[in-house]
């Protein structure tokens, strides 16, 4: 199975891509999402994308312009950081979510 793109934004269109597979997700999430990889965009530039790997881990990948001079490499790392620390409990719920749901494995116990 390859990897599924949850959502991205782009600082070069000016854009937010959210995967309508993932429409039962609570607007709320969906709002968080989007605020995130929007302001990403706009602090560092480039590309982001979360997506999910083949085991359901979810991957922040960023890419950017050959010629994009503009684009903070070091401040993007430091801001996946940022938002692995920050948000880590909706990082794992949306990981838990989509191996339940998505890659049907058993919901760990509580």
């Amino acid at each position: 199975m390859a990897n599924v793109v949850l959502c991205g934004a782009s600082a070069y269109e000016q854009k937010y891509y959210f995967n309508r597979q993932f429409d039962s997700l609570p607007q709320a999430v969906k709002d968080e999402l989007q605020i995130l990889c929007v302001l990403f965009t706009e602090d560092v530039g480039g590309v982001l994308t979360l997506m999910y790997d083949e085991e359901g881990n979810l991957q922040f990948q960023v890419t950017a312009a050959d010629d994009d001079f503009d684009f903070d490499e070091i401040g993007s790392g430091l801001k996946i950081w940022q938002y692995q620390k920050e948000k880590r409990e909706l990082l794992e719920s949306l990981e838990l979510y989509y191996r339940v749901f998505f890659l049907s494995q058993p919901k760990p116990d509580s």
